[in-house]
Parts: C-alpha cells; structure tokens; sequence
C-alpha cells in the first residue's frame, strides 16, 4: 500500500512528540498491516514521550511509538494465511525470536530476544500499523474498539493477579494507574475477599471503588502499613500487586504481604532499590515475582474469555478520548493523573 498516514513521532533528545505525515509501512511476506481504529496510552508511553532516563537508555528516535490498539486488517503477506483482509484484530506487543529456551519451552513472554512494538520497533500512534502474522489477536465482532485497544494493557493485570491466586483471598494493589485500576477488577472478579486500593491520587481511587475495591488507602493522608495491618487483622494481604515501580511502595509491598504470601511486581522503577531481604523476604517466605508481559496466548484468551463472559467490567477505567492530533491532551491527563485509560483515534 501506497501512500503517506498520520503518525505520532517521537523525536530523540527532548521531552513531547510530533504529529507528522510519514509513508504508510511496508510489510514482509509474514507481516499484517492494519488500520488502526483505537490507539491507548500506556505508562511506557508517558515514559517515551516525557524523555525520562529510561527511554533515554532505551529507545532510539525518531519513531512512531505506542503498542496499545486494536484495528482492521487492511493487507496481508503472501505467506500469511492465518488472517484476512477485513478481519477486526488487536495483537501481542512482545516479539519473540521462538528459537531461544524460554521459547521452546512455552514460556515466550521472557524471551531473551523480545522486541516490543513501539518501544523497539515502529508502533501504534498512527492510521497503519505493521505487525507479525503470528502477534494478531482475532477480537470478537462486536467489542467496541477502544476496549479492544485496551485489551493489552488488561492482560498485564490478568497476568499480575492470576498468577498463584486462590479464591478467598486479600489482595492489595500498590498504585492505581489504568493497570492498577484494572487489577483491581480482576482481582474482585476472580474471588478476592478483600481488594485494598493503595494511591496517593484521590481521582485515581475513586475510579479504585467503582472497579471493586472493597477499601481504599490514600497515602497522602494514612500510613499504608498500619491501614493494611488494621484491615487484614495484624495479618497482613496475601496477595500484593505492586504497580506503581515506586521504591517505597516496593518496601512497603514487602512489609504488608502476610508471612508465605506472594509479591507480583509489575511496576517498573528507573532506578535499583534496597530492599531488606533477610526479614522482609526471607524470614516471611515471600514468594515475590517479577511480571513481564502477557502469556502468550494464555493470557490473551482468559482476557478475551472474562471480557466476553462479562466477569470483569472494564469500561469505567477507559475516561477520555482524543483524536491523534489531540495526543497533547492526553499525555497532560497521564502525567497529571487525572485519568484512567485515555484513547487516541487516528
């Protein structure tokens, strides 16, 4: 296909984006090219846009950036047959090399060789896209198009929560980012006795109580630990889900999940953090483990399953929506937190 689109550039050395017309990709004979129809921002893109250390260290401008979308298949490869044109899609944003060990043994989501669509690779923030054949997710007719576009993020928290879950249990969520906010959900879905929403942001854990929290803690105003203590009866959660990539919300994690509980971590922080590791860990039995990603497909199919089942309600976490030439709207909302989803229409 031929032809300029609309993309949202991140250009190297300073903080923003640009909207700008750049040709339309040209795709491989294993690739899929697609019309994007929603586009949300991620955390990471907020990290890309505002030039923090890590994007300086790793992504290399100038590129179209964002990974979040769904959309409709406007070309195949010659040896794509898996998809068709016409075919209404979301896909996985890892790209796996399928050679490495963790490939070949069913654990593709730590690939040692992954490439992320907008982040490595060209991304999302535009009228056309172009992914592997073997990355697209086939979304049911029907889902609207930005909760498909959200279907990504959503499988992260999925992910976050359903690993080691049990019916019953007290959860905390560590910071109520979109991601958070859909932990949350999921976490009230899938049995949680308790769901405590953990933020400094009183928009953000209002948004907490309309997914399920069944309490919330503001860190401006109370002490987490000792709000966490007096909820769960001394005990402490048996699941915390740590979101935000903050240091002290990283200890804090550690120091309220209740003696052999578990510590998921999906929040990234820029910088090492000391931790206890002898009384915190250690002599508590944590099982604390990092989340990367999604299952692939596992994840995607229990995403699309709660989804279409109507287990978790969603559509609360998704707030605004802006045209992509309107992207400095969006990304003003997301560093000032004063959203939930926020989606881009090219």
């Amino acid at each position: 296909m031929n032809g300029n689109m609309k993309a949202l550039i991140k250009k190297p050395g300073e903080p923003g984006a640009s909207c700008e017309l750049v040709p339309i990709p040209k795709i491989d004979q294993h690739e899929v090219l697609i019309k994007v129809k929603a586009a949300s921002i991620c955390g990471t893109d907020v990290h890309i846009y505002n030039w923090d250390e890590w994007a300086k260290n790793r992504v290399k401008p100038p590129y179209v950036f964002g990974h979040e979308f769904s959309g409709e298949v406007a070309l195949v490869g010659e040896n794509v047959t898996s998809v068709k044109v016409g075919e209404y899609v979301s896909a996985e944003t890892h790209i796996v090399c399928g050679k490495c060990v963790p490939c070949l043994t069913g654990k593709e989501h730590v690939c040692r060789n992954t490439q992320i669509l907008g982040v490595d690779i060209e991304g999302c923030f535009a009228e056309y896209v172009k992914v592997p054949a073997e990355n697209i997710w086939k979304n049911p007719l029907g889902m609207p198009e930005d909760l498909a576009s959200i279907q990504e993020p959503l499988g992260n928290a999925v992910h976050t929560v359903l690993t080691g879950i049990t019916a019953g249990v007290k959860v905390a969520v560590v910071g109520c980012g979109p991601i958070g906010l859909m932990a949350v959900a999921v976490a009230k879905a899938s049995g949680a006795s308790q769901v405590i929403a953990i933020d400094k942001n009183e928009y953000r854990l209002d948004l907490a109580v309309q997914m399920g929290a069944t309490e919330t803690i503001s860190i401006a105003k109370e002490d987490p630990l000792k709000n966490v203590s007096a909820l769960t009866n001394g005990e402490g959660v048996d699941l915390v889900c740590e979101m935000s990539g903050h240091p002290t919300a990283i200890r804090q994690s550690l120091k309220m999940a209740a003696n052999g509980g578990r510590v998921h971590i999906l929040g990234l922080p820029e910088h090492p953090v000391c931790i206890d590791m002898t009384n915190d860990i250690v002599f508590k039995g944590l099982t604390v483990q990092g989340i990367t990603g999604r299952k692939m497909f596992e994840t995607w199919r229990q995403v699309s399953e709660l989804l279409h089942a109507g287990t978790i309600q969603i559509k609360p976490v998704i707030t605004h929506h802006f045209s992509l030439e309107e992207y400095e709207k969006g990304f003003e909302l997301m560093k000032e937190g004063q959203c939930g989803k926020v989606i881009l229409i090219p």
